[in-house]
């Protein structure tokens, strides 16, 4: 779509984007072993399977006696059939056992503990058992040799309580991708700042976001709007997976992220057709992608889950789930600009029947920041809508719960 509007020649549909930006991402071959404490989460990088049968012996499925089935046979409440209890287990005796215990040699069955009555040494037993009856057979669980993990799967802790079981003390996996996170914008200071300074926030947001999303941040120092500063920054990170800077995305007279990144590599995209957060450029170096958010906070955070969200999924083989939603009712209308995909930002109210009701805050003011921290979530309003009625069913999307 083209739309000349505030300096830009053309606007990227958000999907069109998206789809554009991931062609230029590699996801990573570097690999690790890690121990399985550490592996929550983390990527499979080989094929895994089980060296060891779980359980790797035979084993009592109830409490109650191991016997010989063919001792049993014919059992019932009118006749019961008379053993003696012992240590071993052979004809014409039991021996007790626990849920779990090994089975004793001599022994192919256990009666339960509840089909059984003690006197002394004497057993009576009003219940027969087949040959197998209540016993957990070698390998039940897992079978030696068996398939447990193809490349690309993403780890539990069910999944590493599986591993330990097998014998399994390391698992190898990718890497996580590494993002250099670099804030520009001569205004930024850290902290105490000066009538016309700006607290950074974005670049630590961003580094928070993506270590969350499953990669390995590298927050950088503020790098002022200087061409050669910002070269030199950019040229120094292109070892990293990908790059992200934050602020001078625009088309101002100080956002010259852009014309840096274009002159080092290429700019496939330059504004895209979403509110908030439409100065958003993405491009490649060498290579290596690289990410242009807005200034604006929450056009920042917009596009970081837009974009940055997903490369780092594709860059670190991980499949990636969709964000958490909360069907709701809208307290009022969602305006919105046909032909922009708009993020509005809503809080939730959950009544006792658990029915959901979204109240906008905002649908405007990329640069206030306490609009998204106070907020549940957002309703996202697609291109070809004129935004919803008051009263409306729409999804409210958790994006702070997404991984």
């Amino acid at each position: 779509m083209n739309d000349n509007r505030a300096g830009f020649e053309e606007f990227t549909r958000t999907a069109a984007a998206r789809e554009r930006l991931l062609e230029a991402v590699t996801p990573t071959e570097r690999t690790e072993r890690v121990e399985l404490r550490e592996a929550d989460d983390r990527v499979v990088a080989t094929a895994v399977t089980a060296d060891r049968p779980v359980p790797h012996y035979e084993r009592a499925a109830m409490d109650g006696y191991a016997v010989r089935a063919r001792d049993t046979f014919g059992a019932s409440e009118r006749s019961p059939a008379s053993l003696r209890i012992g240590d071993t287990v052979r004809s014409g005796t039991a021996a007790r056992v626990h849920t779990g215990s090994e089975l004793p040699d001599g022994a192919d069955a256990v009666v339960m503990v509840e089909a059984t009555e003690r006197t002394g040494d004497e057993l009576a037993v009003f219940e027969a058992v087949p040959e197998g009856g209540n016993v957990g057979p070698v390998g039940e669980d897992v079978a030696e040799g068996q398939d447990l993990f193809e490349p690309g799967h993403r780890l539990r802790p069910s999944d590493l309580g599986l591993l330990k079981a097998v014998g399994l003390e390391t698992i190898e996996v990718y890497e996580r991708p590494h993002v250099s996170v670099v804030p520009t914008g001569e205004e930024l200071v850290q902290a105490d700042p000066d009538p016309g300074e700006i607290i950074e926030t974005n670049g630590q947001t961003v580094t928070q976001y993506v270590e969350r999303w499953g990669g390995e941040a590298t927050y950088r120092d503020v790098v002022t709007d200087d061409a050669d500063e910002l070269r030199a920054a950019i040229e120094r990170d292109l070892d990293h997976d990908i790059v992200v800077t934050t602020g001078g995305s625009s088309v101002g007279e100080r956002d010259i992220v852009p014309t840096v990144v274009a002159e080092l590599g290429e700019v496939f995209v330059h504004g895209v057709a979403l509110k908030p957060g439409h100065p958003v450029a993405l491009g490649a170096v060498e290579g290596t992608p690289v990410l242009m958010l807005p200034g604006y906070p929450v056009a920042c955070i917009v596009n970081a889950v837009q974009f940055l969200r997903p490369s780092v999924a594709a860059a670190g083989h991980r499949q990636q789930p969709g964000l958490p939603t909360t069907e709701a009712h809208l307290e009022r209308k969602i305006p919105s600009e046909p032909g922009v995909r708009t993020f509005a930002r809503v809080t939730l109210d959950v009544d006792d029947e658990g029915s959901a009701t979204a109240t906008p805050t905002r649908t405007k003011g990329a640069g206030v920041l306490s609009s998204v921290a106070l907020a549940d979530g957002w309703v996202v309003v697609p291109e070809e809508r004129e935004g919803y009625a008051e009263g409306a069913t729409v999804a409210v999307e958790e994006w702070e719960g997404c991984a």
